[in-house]
């Protein structure tokens, strides 16, 4: 858990709606919160800090000089196959595009890994090729389907 002043936070550059985007993300996971809004001239703030699942993060409304990517994710481990329907639902709805394996880029462009712990425990299987079946079926997925990996998994 943060304290009230983390010394770090992943920053993350918006051109603008960076107080809604914040203030939807606090809404989809236990332990986050939207801390300080930096109102620095105009109506809208310029930095809001938040945190989200007891992650310290920042959105910078900084205009279109620089654009989000892949190259940096918001990383979710779901508990199970409702949470994922969940996330991905609230993250792709509004304009939020789904990508493969789980990856998905919400509204604002922000891109984010959903994935289940299930996952995780099949790909640390001491059976290295029923891990492999899993994986080659997550490759064919967009939203994780933990039925679907498990059933891969198990087959021969």
């Amino acid at each position: 858990m943060t304290g009230p002043n983390p010394r770090v936070r992943s920053c993350l550059w918006f051109e603008k709606g960076g107080g809604e985007a914040a203030a939807f993300y606090v809404t989809l996971l236990p332990d986050s919160r939207v801390e300080t809004e930096w109102l620095l001239g105009g109506d809208a703030p310029m930095l809001i800090d938040f945190t989200l699942a007891g992650a310290p993060y920042q959105i910078l409304n900084g205009g279109p000089h620089f654009k989000l990517s892949e190259a940096a994710s918001i990383s979710v481990l779901a508990q199970d196959q409702a949470e994922i329907d969940r996330l991905w639902e609230a993250l792709t709805t509004n304009g939020g595009e789904e990508s493969q394996c789980g990856w998905l880029k919400d509204r604002w462009g922000v891109s984010w890994q959903i994935y289940p712990r299930a996952l995780l425990d099949m790909q640390g299987a001491e059976d290295q090729d029923a891990a492999e079946r899993a994986r080659q079926a997550m490759y064919q997925m967009k939203k994780i389907n933990i039925a679907a990996l498990e059933a891969a998994f198990q087959s021969n």
